[in-house]
């Protein structure tokens, strides 16, 4: 399995963003889905998933700001990043897991970065 991000840059506080993430190698409609994102010195932080049924879940920090997407025909999920604050300045990893009882592998992709300029 491959992913690849795309979609990071410099926005303003209060802007909006949204972040891709392609996928490859592998069947994407049986995969959870998920945004992670890390600071330098600290640990990455989980930031949302979609479950291959599309349920979704949010962190609080990111709750009502931030909206996870995907479309199992184009292997690919989206991060729709609004009102951004400096706060959420990272770097943002996509990852993915296969469903119970298949491949237990988390994938990483490289990572996109986001700085949010106050």
């Amino acid at each position: 399995v491959q992913l690849v991000e795309s979609g990071g840059g410099l926005v303003r506080a209060g802007g909006s963003l949204r972040l891709s993430c392609t996928f490859s190698g592998g069947i994407f409609s049986v995969h959870t889905m998920g945004w992670y994102r890390q600071v330098p010195g600290k640990e990455r932080e989980w930031v949302t998933h979609i479950t291959d049924s599309g349920d979704t879940d949010y962190s609080d920090s990111v709750k009502g700001r931030f909206t996870i997407s995907r479309d199992n025909a184009k292997n690919t999920v989206w991060l729709q990043m609004n009102d951004l604050k400096s706060e959420d300045t990272a770097v943002y990893y996509c990852a993915g897991r296969a469903k119970l009882g298949l491949d237990p592998q988390l994938y990483w992709g490289q990572g996109t970065q986001v700085p949010v300029s106050s």
